[in-house]
């Protein structure tokens, strides 16, 4: 299951619904990986943003789901204008959101929904091995990994520059790994027996800190190009 759903608005236009969350990531006493609630909030903003835009969308609002604490809500709010910035959308995006401030829970606790417009039939279509060419863009990053290991991490702006590059289909890598999400690509299934890679194609990727991107070989070198160190060619055995 992707954490994204197309739902039919008009003749001409779907909405694009994507969501992400994140638990026991903050600044509270019980919290098991201490970060900024700017940087969480950062993070699951990507990850939403990155699916919305995979599936074809362009995003309007962002909802901030806060379960840290009302002191929380100002650095939220950063975190998602600092990607908004990132690619370059400004203030385009309405940002709203709720908290909950009746209880006080242990744990920092955070959602986010990314709401977008599509075209209307807009759907990545399901390939055949050999069809295109496969790389990875970024590594597969979790937990303080993510903290520590940022110049590995695909950023929004490249992600944002590559999906608009002719005949691409590109696809965030999230908590499932690399080989789970070319499986949704595909319509055989793949095993990482088939294919050669030099990052992990098992582990997770966290907070969609690599995608993968498919693509015509006559736009290798412009991808290349661009992402220049983090891309990692994917090759059929």
């Amino acid at each position: 299951m992707r954490d994204v759903s197309i739902i039919p608005f008009s003749e001409n236009e779907s909405i694009i619904v994507a969501v992400d969350n994140s638990g026991a990531i903050g600044m509270k006493e019980y919290d098991e990986l201490k970060a900024p609630y700017s940087i969480i909030s950062y993070f699951a903003f990507r990850t939403s943003v990155m699916e919305c835009i995979a599936a074809g969308g362009h995003p309007f609002s962002v909802i901030i789901h806060n379960l840290c604490d009302d002191d929380a809500w100002l650095e939220l709010v950063n975190g998602v204008q600092s990607g908004l910035e990132e690619l370059g959308f400004g203030h385009d995006v309405h940002i709203t959101g709720s908290t909950e401030s009746n209880f006080s829970l242990k744990q920092s606790v955070l959602g986010m929904t990314v709401l977008g417009k599509a075209a209307a039939g807009k759907n990545q279509p399901k390939l055949y091995m050999g069809e295109q060419q496969l790389a990875v863009i970024g590594l597969p990053l979790v937990g303080k990994e993510v903290m520590e290991k940022q110049e590995e991490i695909a950023p929004l702006s490249l992600f944002y520059e590559i999906s608009r590059i002719e005949g691409v289909i590109i696809i965030p890598v999230g908590s499932k790994g690399i080989l789970y999400e070319l499986n949704q690509f595909f319509s055989e299934e793949i095993s990482d027996q088939l294919i050669q890679v030099d990052v992990d194609v098992l582990k997770s990727s966290g907070p969609s800190t690599c995608f993968i991107v498919s693509y015509p070989i006559q736009q290798e070198n412009v991808i290349k190009t661009r992402a220049q160190s983090l891309f990692h060619p994917i090759r059929w055995i």
